[in-house]
């Protein structure tokens, strides 16, 4: 997810978030509760790159929204009940106005579950994505200051992709890395930084 703009706002709750997070209540639940917290199990980590690639060209707002849509339509992310999925259940989700209902996003959704799968014989989609946790995390003062991608995003992009992965970008893997606390992009003034034990505050 790429969140909003500029340096941290003041809430009601004399706590520091940034703008995206700052307004809406579903967005301020997520970024307070889970945003940037370690993912460290297959099914979650699953669910998070499939979301992150339906998030592509929308907002994450958008995704968030339909968040249980997704997780009825894909078995709640289940990768070895979405790995059996065929071609009517392609139409099946075409068809599920709570979703995106976007063919190539919903294809890749099969593709990963089952190249997840074929990664549990060489130790697994946790221990393979967080190979790629970088030596040092950003220390932004203002939005501007997150990077979108870096040489480890790049890097895992080109790892998944040779493991059958599809719409695992470089852009795409860098706000997973977010996501899931690889990477510490909390502004140093949040009430955030430092939350995910990963990276000290």
């Amino acid at each position: 997810m790429t969140p909003g703009a500029t340096s941290t706002i003041m809430g009601d709750d004399g706590l520091a978030r940034p703008p995206w997070a700052s307004v809406d209540p579903m967005l301020r639940e997520y970024y307070d509760t889970e945003w940037g917290l370690p993912v460290r199990d297959e099914q979650g980590l699953y669910e998070r790159i499939s979301l992150e690639a339906f998030q592509a060209g929308l907002s994450w707002a958008t995704i968030l929204r339909k968040r249980p849509a997704f997780r009825a339509a894909f078995r709640n992310f289940d990768p070895d009940a979405v790995a059996a999925f065929g071609p009517a259940d392609v139409e099946r989700l075409m068809l599920d106005a709570g979703i995106v209902r976007n063919r190539l996003k919903i294809q890749a959704a099969i593709t990963n579950a089952r190249a997840t799968i074929a990664l549990r014989d060489d130790g697994g989609l946790v221990d393979f994505v967080w190979q790629f946790q970088p030596d040092s995390t950003p220390s932004p003062t203002s939005h501007e200051q997150i990077p979108t991608t870096s040489l480890e995003s790049i890097a895992l992009s080109k790892a998944l992709r040779k493991r059958g992965f599809a719409f695992v970008g470089p852009t795409t893997m860098y706000a997973l890395m977010e996501a899931i606390g690889m990477v510490d992009t909390h502004l140093v003034d949040s009430h955030r930084r430092g939350s995910s034990g990963v990276w000290p505050s």
